[in-house]
């Protein structure tokens, strides 16, 4: 998905890592079993975005471009710890990981974003039941409460409701239209 800068660099580059921040984040974190590792390995992304961030060619994609300088920095620290014997390299792994989560990622990121279009085409008493299981973590007892209902129909309500997202989720993203 190309991307167009902004002309001011600071601007730009700080809109497009808020963009991707948790994307980043996230390909960061499942590549770095450690979680003060992966949040320092983080940081020196960043900063190493904005010391590169000219030669970022407007227009192409922000987020390949930060995987593959996180992916060198990634590499680089398993090294240093190689070194020290803290812990073995595998090189090839961490590669073979981070090309699949390339891969997987666009997909994941259009069907987040298709998910978030059917949410807002359920009725409200629906989202207010995904919204207390899934966001708020409500037990089933908790949300047959709030929706005086029994515990049965909840469920029942909840897995015809997750039937709707998934059916939605797919037939918009096979549309195109996210």
């Amino acid at each position: 998905m190309p991307e167009s800068v902004p002309s001011n660099d600071a601007e730009s580059y700080l809109r497009l890592l808020n963009a991707h921040e948790r994307s980043l984040a996230a390909y960061v974190h499942g590549l770095v079993p450690s979680m003060a590792d992966a949040d320092d390995i983080l940081q020196e992304c960043k900063i190493v975005l904005w010391k590169q961030f000219a030669e970022f060619e407007p227009g192409t994609h922000f987020l390949a471009w930060a995987r593959r300088i996180a992916l060198n920095l990634i590499l680089n620290h398993r090294r240093s710890l190689h070194r020290r014997a803290a812990a073995p390299i595998d090189e090839q792994f961490i590669r073979s990981v981070a090309c699949e989560i390339d891969r997987n990622s666009d997909h994941l990121e259009r069907r987040a974003e298709a998910l978030r279009l059917c949410l807002e085409k359920l009725s409200k008493p629906h989202r207010q039941a995904v919204f207390w299981r899934y966001f708020e973590d409500c037990e089933i007892a908790e949300i047959a409460s709030k929706s005086n209902r029994s515990e049965g129909a909840t469920y029942r309500l909840l897995s015809r409701i997750r039937q709707i997202l998934n059916d939605c989720v797919t037939k918009t993203v096979n549309a195109g239209t996210v």
